[in-house]
């Protein structure tokens, strides 16, 4: 690996917004895991959660988890976040991430359109979308009809209220990458001519409510978190916002709506967000809303993780220089955190040397 020279210390530092207060800045980022066999996380998901928790993560995003329609994942073991199983489930998690000292949020999410039709775990379901749209542009079903719509913003409403009642320490909403918000954003896959479509901003209005029907249900002190991206699966070069002012424009609505922090998942954080800056996609959206933001993208690994091949260790200078100068207030890693549990503590204790390269067959165990 590249030998990291410059102080850490940046990392350690207490993170205090007027919602969330964590001890260091370094978040789990959100990895689908599919190890919730009928949608239920057990003992062995608890137990992988609360090994961070214990080597000093500061917050900990859940992988993502389904919401309440019968469409909402790809998968007979990937968690839900409806029905007493499951939730009771998630509240054990939640048990284990906070007696180690941790915090915890989960991800709610809906994978719209990338879900393919007979999927488990409800065959049956077909997959919903602002305009029955693959991400490639083939039409697949109808466009979900505004009923529809309005059905399932109250869907993430009651995950969030069900979030707060067995004890997570905030949400986080999946808005990025193409999956079902995202799709609302993106104008190859969102041609409607109601009210959700539109302009790039008229695209938010989904996400708008959904944010503001959370916020109703958890109250005015509980976080929440959102995750958008510019790229989405099928094209790492898409763009929302092609310009700083058009990703403003984007921004206002969901501020507005009541994000508290941003979540802004890029695949090397090192990569300037527009030209003429050295600023990534976090940096700016920090600059323009004046909002805390997460920052994400290969940290720690010299490979990004959309390939999910191995990756090798590298230094970690560039990340600390960026967050040295507050470009963003947290950082979130992936693999890095899959693969070694103790990532966080080694980085503070000085031992960069021990940390673990990524190997993709991590991605069959829960270390």
């Amino acid at each position: 690996m590249s030998k990291t020279t410059i102080s850490t210390e940046p990392l350690f530092h207490t993170f205090t917004s007027d919602k969330l207060i964590l001890e260091n800045r370094t978040v789990m980022a959100p990895m689908t895991r599919g190890f919730s066999p009928n949608g239920v996380p057990g003992e062995d998901v608890a137990a992988y959660y609360r090994r961070r928790a214990e080597n000093g993560v500061g917050l900990i995003v859940t992988e993502g988890t389904g919401i309440n329609h019968p469409a909402s994942v790809s998968g007979a073991s990937i968690p839900l976040f409806h029905g007493e199983e499951s939730l009771n489930g998630w509240a054990g998690v939640v048990k284990e991430v906070h007696q180690a000292g941790g915090k915890i949020v989960p991800q709610l999410w809906h994978v719209g359109m990338t879900r393919k039709e007979g999927e488990l775990p409800n065959e049956e379901a077909l997959p919903v979308g602002p305009s029955g749209l693959s991400l490639s542009g083939k039409k697949i079903t109808e466009p979900m009809t505004e009923e529809e719509v309005v059905n399932m913003v109250e869907a993430y409403a009651q995950a969030a209220a069900d979030a707060k009642r067995i004890g997570f320490d905030g949400i986080e909403l999946h808005g990025a990458h193409g999956y079902l918000i995202d799709q609302f954003f993106w104008e190859n896959t969102n041609k409607r001519t109601d009210r959700y479509g539109g302009d790039l901003v008229d695209r938010t209005q989904f996400a708008v409510e959904i944010i503001e029907a959370c916020r109703r249900e958890v109250g005015p002190d509980f976080p929440v978190i959102f995750r958008f991206s510019q790229w989405k699966m099928n094209d790492y070069k898409a763009k929302l916002a092609k310009t700083p002012d058009e990703l403003e424009r984007f921004l206002k609505p969901l501020v507005e709506a009541g994000v508290d922090i941003f979540h802004c998942s890029t695949r090397r954080f090192w990569e300037p967000e527009f030209e003429g800056s050295d600023l990534n996609l976090a940096g700016w959206t920090k600059k323009l809303t004046g909002k805390p933001v997460i920052s994400v993208g290969s940290v720690g690994l010299d490979g990004e993780f959309t390939s999910f091949s191995g990756a090798k260790t590298t230094s970690l200078d560039g990340l600390m220089e960026k967050l040295h100068d507050e470009e963003f207030d947290l950082v979130a890693i992936g693999r890095s955190l899959l693969m070694d549990p103790e990532w966080v503590k080694k980085v503070e204790d000085g031992r960069a040397d021990d940390l673990l390269p990524f190997k993709k067959e991590a991605l069959q165990t829960l270390y």
